[in-house]
Protein backbone atom coordinates (compact mmCIF):
# COMPACT_ATOMS: atom_id res chain seq x y z
CA UNK A 1 0.00 0.00 0.00
CA UNK A 2 1.26 3.17 -1.07
CA UNK A 3 0.50 6.64 -1.65
CA UNK A 4 1.81 9.44 -3.88
CA UNK A 5 0.64 12.07 -1.04
CA UNK A 6 3.94 13.31 0.60
CA UNK A 7 3.56 13.97 4.83
CA UNK A 8 3.59 17.56 4.02
CA UNK A 9 1.04 17.58 1.57
CA UNK A 10 -1.67 15.72 3.31
CA UNK A 11 -0.47 17.56 6.56
CA UNK A 12 -1.34 20.84 4.38
CA UNK A 13 -4.45 19.12 3.36
CA UNK A 14 -5.71 18.48 6.82
CA UNK A 15 -4.94 21.72 7.51
CA UNK A 16 -7.15 23.35 5.16
CA UNK A 17 -10.52 21.48 6.50
CA UNK A 18 -9.50 21.46 10.46
CA UNK A 19 -8.12 24.73 12.41
CA UNK A 20 -9.31 23.67 15.97
CA UNK A 21 -5.66 22.15 17.77
CA UNK A 22 -7.75 19.60 19.36
CA UNK A 23 -8.39 18.34 15.51
CA UNK A 24 -5.01 18.42 14.76
CA UNK A 25 -3.74 17.02 17.69
CA UNK A 26 -6.23 14.00 17.52
CA UNK A 27 -5.04 13.75 13.96
CA UNK A 28 -0.80 13.29 14.82
CA UNK A 29 -1.63 11.31 17.46
CA UNK A 30 -3.69 8.72 15.44
CA UNK A 31 -0.76 9.40 12.60
CA UNK A 32 1.89 8.42 15.52
CA UNK A 33 0.21 5.23 16.51
CA UNK A 34 -0.89 3.96 13.07
CA UNK A 35 3.00 3.97 12.07
CA UNK A 36 4.21 2.62 15.21
CA UNK A 37 1.62 -0.27 14.21
CA UNK A 38 2.96 -0.59 11.09
CA UNK A 39 6.20 -1.56 11.99
CA UNK A 40 5.10 -3.80 14.97
CA UNK A 41 2.97 -5.72 12.87
CA UNK A 42 5.62 -6.52 9.88
CA UNK A 43 4.18 -3.70 7.61
CA UNK A 44 7.25 -1.03 7.84
CA UNK A 45 7.44 -1.13 3.89
CA UNK A 46 3.77 0.73 4.40
CA UNK A 47 4.43 3.02 7.33
CA UNK A 48 4.26 6.18 5.41
CA UNK A 49 0.71 5.05 3.80
CA UNK A 50 -0.48 4.10 7.51
CA UNK A 51 0.43 7.30 8.90
CA UNK A 52 -0.84 9.65 6.03
CA UNK A 53 -4.30 7.70 6.28
CA UNK A 54 -4.33 7.88 10.54
CA UNK A 55 -3.44 11.74 10.02
CA UNK A 56 -6.37 12.09 7.61
CA UNK A 57 -9.28 10.18 9.24
CA UNK A 58 -10.91 12.73 10.61
CA UNK A 59 -10.58 15.59 7.42
CA UNK A 60 -13.88 15.83 7.09
CA UNK A 61 -15.29 15.62 10.95
CA UNK A 62 -14.77 19.49 12.04
CA UNK A 63 -16.51 21.15 9.26
CA UNK A 64 -18.84 18.36 7.78
CA UNK A 65 -19.94 16.42 11.31
CA UNK A 66 -23.11 15.33 9.91
CA UNK A 67 -21.62 14.25 6.73
CA UNK A 68 -18.06 12.16 8.54
CA UNK A 69 -16.65 10.02 6.29
CA UNK A 70 -19.07 11.01 3.49
CA UNK A 71 -17.58 14.02 2.38
CA UNK A 72 -14.02 12.76 2.93
CA UNK A 73 -13.78 11.19 -0.51
CA UNK A 74 -14.56 14.71 -2.08
CA UNK A 75 -11.93 16.30 0.22
CA UNK A 76 -9.50 13.45 -0.45
CA UNK A 77 -9.75 13.69 -4.25
CA UNK A 78 -9.45 16.77 -4.75
CA UNK A 79 -6.30 16.52 -2.70
CA UNK A 80 -4.63 13.70 -4.84
CA UNK A 81 -5.42 11.22 -2.86
CA UNK A 82 -5.76 7.46 -4.38
CA UNK A 83 -9.27 5.16 -3.94
CA UNK A 84 -7.24 3.07 -1.89
CA UNK A 85 -6.40 5.73 0.77
CA UNK A 86 -9.80 7.13 0.03
CA UNK A 87 -11.15 3.66 1.23
CA UNK A 88 -8.85 2.96 4.34
CA UNK A 89 -10.26 6.46 5.92
CA UNK A 90 -13.86 6.25 5.18
CA UNK A 91 -13.77 2.74 7.06
CA UNK A 92 -13.08 3.47 9.93
CA UNK A 93 -16.99 5.28 10.50
CA UNK A 94 -17.91 1.39 9.35
CA UNK A 95 -21.61 0.97 10.87
CA UNK A 96 -21.31 4.40 12.40
CA UNK A 97 -21.68 6.80 9.10
CA UNK A 98 -20.56 4.50 6.52
CA UNK A 99 -21.07 0.74 5.03
CA UNK A 100 -17.64 0.73 4.16
CA UNK A 101 -15.85 -2.47 5.99
CA UNK A 102 -12.39 -2.63 7.02
CA UNK A 103 -10.94 -5.39 5.41
CA UNK A 104 -7.11 -4.71 5.44
CA UNK A 105 -5.38 -5.16 8.78
CA UNK A 106 -4.38 -1.69 8.80
CA UNK A 107 -8.09 -0.66 8.33
CA UNK A 108 -9.30 -2.95 11.36
CA UNK A 109 -6.31 -1.09 13.34
CA UNK A 110 -7.56 2.66 11.87
CA UNK A 111 -11.04 1.08 13.26
CA UNK A 112 -9.95 -0.10 16.47
CA UNK A 113 -7.64 2.73 17.65
CA UNK A 114 -9.10 6.17 16.51
CA UNK A 115 -11.97 5.68 19.58
CA UNK A 116 -9.14 4.13 22.14
CA UNK A 117 -6.71 6.72 21.37
CA UNK A 118 -9.58 9.65 22.28
CA UNK A 119 -10.15 7.25 25.68
CA UNK A 120 -6.32 7.40 26.25
CA UNK A 121 -6.04 10.96 25.81
CA UNK A 122 -8.22 12.10 27.83
CA UNK A 123 -7.08 9.31 30.63
CA UNK A 124 -3.65 10.41 30.21
CA UNK A 125 -5.04 14.37 30.71
CA UNK A 126 -6.26 13.35 34.39
CA UNK A 127 -3.18 12.06 35.35
CA UNK A 128 -0.66 13.93 37.26
CA UNK A 129 2.31 13.42 34.54
CA UNK A 130 -0.27 14.65 31.80
CA UNK A 131 1.74 11.76 30.13
CA UNK A 132 0.61 7.67 28.11
CA UNK A 133 4.28 7.08 29.41
CA UNK A 134 3.36 6.01 33.19
CA UNK A 135 0.14 4.24 32.33
CA UNK A 136 -1.18 1.12 32.67
CA UNK A 137 -3.29 -1.19 31.19
CA UNK A 138 -5.22 -1.22 34.79
CA UNK A 139 -5.68 1.84 35.40
CA UNK A 140 -7.18 2.75 31.70
CA UNK A 141 -9.53 -0.56 32.12
CA UNK A 142 -10.70 1.42 35.00
CA UNK A 143 -11.65 4.57 32.99
CA UNK A 144 -13.18 2.24 30.13
CA UNK A 145 -15.80 0.58 32.31
CA UNK A 146 -17.10 4.18 33.61
CA UNK A 147 -19.19 5.16 31.06
CA UNK A 148 -19.10 8.56 31.98
CA UNK A 149 -15.90 9.30 31.24
CA UNK A 150 -15.05 10.23 27.89
CA UNK A 151 -18.61 9.53 27.04
CA UNK A 152 -17.82 10.19 23.07
CA UNK A 153 -15.76 7.20 22.91
CA UNK A 154 -17.57 4.33 22.18
CA UNK A 155 -16.63 1.24 23.88
CA UNK A 156 -18.46 -0.42 21.68
CA UNK A 157 -16.46 0.36 18.25
CA UNK A 158 -13.06 -0.43 20.53
CA UNK A 159 -14.74 -3.96 21.44
CA UNK A 160 -15.86 -4.77 18.12
CA UNK A 161 -12.10 -3.56 16.93
CA UNK A 162 -10.68 -5.92 19.04
CA UNK A 163 -12.25 -9.02 17.87
CA UNK A 164 -11.88 -8.03 14.28
CA UNK A 165 -8.18 -8.31 15.08
CA UNK A 166 -8.38 -11.03 16.83
CA UNK A 167 -6.95 -9.61 20.00
CA UNK A 168 -8.40 -9.30 23.52
CA UNK A 169 -9.43 -5.80 24.90
CA UNK A 170 -6.45 -5.62 26.93
CA UNK A 171 -3.92 -6.09 24.29
CA UNK A 172 -5.31 -3.59 22.16
CA UNK A 173 -5.09 -1.38 24.87
CA UNK A 174 -1.54 -2.38 25.72
CA UNK A 175 -0.01 -1.76 22.37
CA UNK A 176 -2.42 1.42 21.68
CA UNK A 177 -0.75 2.81 24.59
CA UNK A 178 2.99 1.79 23.30
CA UNK A 179 2.03 3.13 20.19
CA UNK A 180 1.42 6.73 21.41
CA UNK A 181 4.25 6.35 24.26
CA UNK A 182 6.49 5.96 20.50
CA UNK A 183 4.77 9.30 19.36
CA UNK A 184 3.83 11.26 22.54
CA UNK A 185 6.99 14.11 22.46
CA UNK A 186 7.15 14.01 19.07
CA UNK A 187 3.07 15.06 19.00
CA UNK A 188 3.57 17.48 21.37
CA UNK A 189 6.37 18.80 19.93
CA UNK A 190 4.50 19.61 16.44
CA UNK A 191 1.69 20.70 18.15
CA UNK A 192 4.30 23.53 20.28
CA UNK A 193 5.48 24.53 16.68
CA UNK A 194 2.05 24.97 15.35
CA UNK A 195 1.35 27.39 18.06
Amino acid sequence: MKTQLTREKALELLKTYNQEPFHILHALTVEGTMRWYAKELGYGGEEDFWGIVGLLHDIDFEQYPEEHCLKAPELLKAGGAEDELIHAVCSHAYGIMVDVKPEHTMEKVLFAADELTGLIGAAARMRPSKSVMDMEVSSLKKKFKDKRFAAGCSRDVIKEGAEALGWTLEELMDKTIQAMRSCEAQVAAEMEALG
